[in-house]
């Protein structure tokens, strides 16, 4: 099986090429140039490995919930990859890869949604690959649960409100890892197996994760936050 997969809803993205085992990724640093340099990219992988786009079974893309302009992005390349070469797409939630990374089997895996919020997700690592057992959802910091049990924390909330969330959740935490972003190479792991399921989409049906559909908030919005107007 021959998949590629885009990761692109945060500022490190990366593009990675699964091919019957063999995995390859390349990362691209700096949010401004993912527009720019994913395409080369791509094709700088594609000749490593010797193939073309006629010889994938699938292009898969992060598919967020992050940030919008970066998911419109990957979602966008992979349908014209795959509508060009007749082939489907494989969305996988950005939070499910990025739990892949963690240090634990129970994860709570959490990202920086700016305007004060969290998109967030629970997940089990079985055989090496995220289960989910919430939605993803998108919340203030102060407002979060988590089920019962003991779960690590990944992602770049725990950056921007590690205290809030190490209060709020006190022993149920096990630990976090801030720094971790979502990897094309966990997405494209997550795909492979949704090929196999037959879970394939046609490409004019794929999608973004956006959870929520605001990118800025109003002023009185700010105001009631404790922000400036």
């Amino acid at each position: 099986m021959n998949l590629l997969a885009l990761e692109t809803s945060c500022e490190h993205a990366s593009v990675a090429l699964y091919m019957d085992g063999d995995l390859r990724e390349q990362q691209l640093e700096g949010h401004a140039n993912h527009s720019e340099n994913i395409l080369s990219v791509i094709r700088q992988l594609l000749a490593e490995g010797g193939i073309g786009v006629d010889r994938l079974d699938a292009v898969s893309f992060g598919s967020g919930p992050g940030a919008f302009t970066g998911l419109r992005l990957s979602c966008g390349i992979a349908q014209g990859l795959a509508l060009g070469a007749g082939l489907g797409v494989v969305p996988v939630c950005s939070l499910d890869a990025l739990a892949m990374q963690a240090s634990s089997a129970n994860v709570f895996a959490a990202t920086d949604a700016r305007m004060g919020e969290v998109y967030f997700r629970t997940c089990v690592i079985e055989n090496g690959l995220a289960r989910p057992l919430t939605e993803a959802g998108c919340a203030a910091p102060d407002v979060l649960d988590l089920p019962d049990g003991q779960w690590w924390g990944i992602g770049s909330a725990f950056k921007a409100y590690g205290e809030r969330l190490s209060e709020r959740f006190r022993d149920r935490l096990l630990g976090s890892d801030p720094q971790a972003v979502p990897r094309a190479r966990d997405v494209v792991l997550l795909a492979v197996e949704q090929v196999r399921l037959g879970k394939v989409l046609p490409a004019d049906l794929a999608a973004p994760l956006y959870v929520r559909d605001k990118v800025a908030l109003t002023t009185a919005e700010r105001l009631a936050r404790g922000g400036k107007a």
